[in-house]
């Protein structure tokens, strides 16, 4: 199981069937597998924030919702998860692709990925750090989980050298 096919693995044994999607080179692999199963909904937007509101929507409509994004996208949408997800206790599975971390090439994405970690603790949000695919699948459905029983928003950050 590689490090896409075990994230979607994790998805599907959730039970998430609806994913909204931000687009992040490190994600391309599972999106398009997300894309090409017939028993998910998947919603690109544009911004985080955009997609949250949408999840929440779609939670509300029964479905089992996931959001996938880059870490420079936790900036854009606090305000959305503390005043939307979170007053209304809807859960919420935010996968994110955690760029500025060590292998990093780009210099503008690392002090957003020095301070993610930071703002999910900030906003007092579980989050799972994998480093291996077979921890990663477990991690996303123990993330899931999470949240229904919480009522929060929880994260899996994959770092670079995770993928």
């Amino acid at each position: 199981m590689d490090s896409s096919e075990a994230i979607f693995n994790g998805l599907k044994d959730a039970g998430i069937d609806f994913i909204v999607s931000v687009p992040c080179v490190n994600l391309s692999k599972l999106l398009n597998m997300i894309e090409e199963d017939p028993d998910i909904t998947h919603v690109p937007v544009t911004r985080e924030e955009e997609g949250i509101g949408i999840c929440a929507g779609a939670y509300l409509g029964g479905k089992k919702v996931a959001i996938l994004m880059q870490n420079s996208g936790l900036g854009n949408s606090i305000n959305a998860l503390k005043s939307l997800t979170e007053l209304y206790e809807f859960p919420l599975l935010m996968i994110m692709s955690h760029r500025g971390t060590e292998g990093e090439n780009i210099c503008g994405q690392v002090p957003m990925g020095e301070s993610t970690p930071l703002i999910l603790e900030a906003m007092n949000y579980t989050f799972f750090k994998p480093q291996i695919p077979e921890q990663a699948y477990e991690n996303v459905k123990e993330a899931w989980n999470l949240s229904v029983k919480s009522g929060k928003p929880t994260s899996v950050l994959l770092e670079i050298k995770y993928w």
